[in-house]
């Protein structure tokens, strides 16, 4: 068995994310068809997905939310972390085989990654990281990159014999979030003086990166097309809350962010 990835042992790590959907049934039926998850639980209100026990997503239905707007302030990606290069090459198979579409691929350096779009316009990345030892850091921000993923390679190392794609394996976690925000540089001293997270990239004024304990992120914040978005519409689809696994935590702590974007702390009961 695979172990848990390292973005997850980290002092912060991300935990789980709401959704607000008008069609939460064709969207939770995404998940588990595209990416892989099982259906935890619901009720009235709300489908939770994960993987084993561990509850990665929660969609909330409403049927009167208007759409989510790409130019606010919001949600740019879920990014999924498989556990090794071979289950990431296993759904590129799934994803081949089932004639899944695919916005984007990219090597990152520090990870190999594939971008897709729910029913309802939400971001998602599937991706696995590179050991952690092999990434360069240069002082305390870490090279990234955007290049041309090698996809037959990542299919090549699936071992010969070995089982197909049956859903996302056992011990993957949301790695991290990619947020839209109106502006990066007030995201990054949010999140550093509010989460005490490090600012590990900056890309120019446009994105930032920011990690607990050595991560090469665990937020993502762009203006890429949200520049000077003010406040989150809570009545349109999409993120309603990030939630944050703490070591430190005792009790949960709910903040929001300049955007109005909760995000949640909860304990680590691991």
């Amino acid at each position: 068995m695979s172990q848990i990835p390292f973005a997850a042992t980290r002092p912060v790590s991300v935990a789980r994310v709401g959704l607000k959907a008008w069609d939460a049934e064709t969207v939770a039926s995404y998940y588990r068809q595209v990416v892989g998850l099982e259906e935890l639980s619901r009720d009235a209100s709300a489908i939770t997905l994960g993987v084993g026990s561990r509850a990665l997503l929660e969609i909330e239905a409403d049927k009167s939310a208007k759409p989510d707007d790409p130019r606010g302030a919001g949600l740019f990606h879920t990014a999924f972390l498989l556990p090794s290069r071979a289950d990431l090459g296993r759904w590129i198979k799934h994803a081949i085989a089932n004639k899944i579409g695919v916005d984007g691929a990219s090597d990152h350096l520090v990870s190999e990654a594939l971008y897709l779009t729910d029913p309802e316009g939400n971001g998602i990345e599937i991706y696995v990281d590179r050991p952690h030892e092999t990434w360069n850091w240069q002082g305390s921000q870490v090279d990234m990159a955007t290049n041309q993923l090698d996809i037959q390679s990542i299919v090549d190392s699936v071992p010969a014999g070995s089982p197909d794609w049956k859903g996302a394996p056992e011990n993957s976690v949301v790695g991290h979030v990619h947020l839209r925000v109106g502006d990066p540089a007030e995201a990054e001293r949010w999140w550093n003086s509010e989460m005490g997270f490090d600012t590990v990239k900056n890309y120019g004024a446009q994105a930032v990166f920011l990690s607990s304990g050595g991560y090469h992120h665990h937020i993502g914040a762009n203006s890429w097309q949200s520049q000077g978005a003010g406040r989150r519409d809570e009545s349109r689809t999409g993120l309603t809350f990030v939630e944050m696994r703490s070591a430190k935590a005792t009790a949960e702590e709910i903040r929001e962010d300049p955007w109005g974007t909760v995000i949640r702390t909860v304990p680590d009961r691991a």
